[in-house]
């Protein structure tokens, strides 16, 4: 069967999209980016679509007839508005203008990726916009199946998942905060294992499934066994108030209008207050067997130095971010502001008053300009590298006019060096996935 997958690449959408080749389907994966996509899933046909445009009937038909598709996953997800995203017309929109566009070419067969708790009346409006394209595809001419899936366990690392990790390897401590708030997980695999078996017909259509294991834990205990998961000894646990909580929510929304996604974000933190859980008894009535417990998911997929990699330096990436940008704006401002130090530097070497005010302020813009830029998102990786290149120049030229420079007891040439190294280190971490 040829099935079309929206958000093919992303955290259960590149599981999906690999069980279904698996399964000797043919499979078309829909994305914003596929670039990447094409690259790592070769065997896949792509088409890059942005879902937020494609909030009428009229606007899928161009998409579908060139996937000529049979069926279709929807794998897409977005969770708060921001610089690049919209929760209402990628989850909502978007799919109500499918579930219409679909059966009027012919596709009739739809597995939607949703989530549990998602309602119409839902506080949040992840919550609220899935709830509603669940409901409009309940009552859609398709034959549907939604799945909802609770807290994915995946050996990727994403959103909510990452953060976890993170949190489960701070060293020493453990901090937590709504500890005792119950969490029902899924493997990915069992996700997209329910996907292929929701398409070959061998569960009951026009059916609402949780995906969750029978037995809640509570978050700190999910925590507790995914810091052991890490090979890293228990730590003492140190509540963290959730007034902070709030109060970096709030910081990392204003972030996301700079285009990063963090999972502090306040959806992420409002559904975490509320739990994540669902009811594991349709799914194990319709099948005959439970989904993996948590700690059986773990044991399938056991951690390496990178993962301990990877969540150590998720939790430092803002940090080696935010300081990198915040080092080139100062310095930009200090120069620009008091900027006869560096132009005494090149008048005491020759250099006339008019031109080396000029060189230094330009310097400074350039400086100004790519911390400024390494704060948003899309420009993150061009800045870093930016400023590896313009240190570097600055190195070389600083040696040949001025190489006592290098001897100077504050050390303003040997300090360039640690500094191209953070933003090497900002360079390498700057993917999201």
């Amino acid at each position: 069967m040829r099935i079309l997958v929206l958000g093919g690449y992303g955290l259960i959408g590149s599981t999906v999209v690999q069980q279904l080749c698996e399964a000797g389907h043919d499979v078309v994966g829909l994305g914003r980016d596929v670039e990447s996509a094409r690259r790592r899933f070769a065997h896949v046909t792509w088409i890059a679509a942005d879902l937020a445009t494609l909030t009428t009937p009229g606007s899928w038909n161009s998409v579908l007839r060139e996937a000529r598709a049979e069926a279709i996953v929807n794998c897409a997800g977005v969770l708060q508005d921001g610089a690049r995203d919209h929760v209402s017309r990628v989850q909502s929109e978007a799919m109500r203008a499918l579930f219409v566009a679909a059966p009027a070419l012919g596709i009739v067969k739809f597995v939607q990726i949703s989530a549990v708790r998602a309602d119409a009346q839902a506080e949040t409006s992840f919550m609220r916009s899935k709830g509603e394209a669940d409901a409009a595809l309940q009552s859609s001419m398709l034959d549907w199946v939604v799945l909802r899936p609770g807290l994915v366990i995946s050996p990727q690392a994403y959103g909510g998942t990452a953060l976890l990790r993170a949190l489960a390897s701070v060293p020493f401590v453990q901090p937590m905060c709504y500890g005792d708030r119950p969490v029902q997980t899924v493997a990915v695999e069992d996700v997209a294992r329910a996907v292929l078996l929701a398409i070959d017909g061998s569960v009951t259509t026009r059916r609402v499934y949780d995906l969750v294991e029978d037995r809640p834990h509570a978050l700190h205990e999910v925590v507790a066994m995914l810091r052991a998961w890490l090979g890293l000894p228990p730590a003492r646990e140190i509540p963290v108030p959730n007034v902070m909580l709030v109060a970096v929510s709030q910081i990392a929304d204003a972030l996301g209008w700079l285009g990063w996604r963090s999972p502090l974000r306040s959806t992420a933190i409002t559904e975490l207050a509320a739990g994540v859980v669902g009811d594991a008894e349709p799914w194990r009535i319709e099948t005959g067997h439970s989904l993996s417990p948590l700690q059986a998911t773990l044991q399938r997929m056991p951690s390496t130095v990178q993962e301990r990699w990877f969540a150590r330096l998720f939790m430092i990436k803002p940090m080696v971010i935010g300081v990198l940008a915040l080092f080139w704006i100062v310095t930009g401002l200090i120069t620009l502001f008091e900027p006869g130090a560096a132009v005494r530097v090149l008048t005491h070497r020759g250099w006339g008053d008019e031109a080396a005010l000029s060189i230094v302020v330009v310097g400074a813009m350039v400086d100004l300009g790519l911390g400024l830029a390494c704060l948003r998102r899309a420009w993150t990786s061009w800045a870093a590298g930016g400023m590896i290149a313009v240190s570097m120049v600055y190195l070389v030229v600083a040696t040949l006019v001025a190489p006592d420079l290098w001897r100077d007891p504050l050390g303003p040439l040997v300090k360039v060096v640690p500094a191209m190294m953070l933003a090497l280190a900002a360079l390498a971490m700057a993917e999201e996935r």
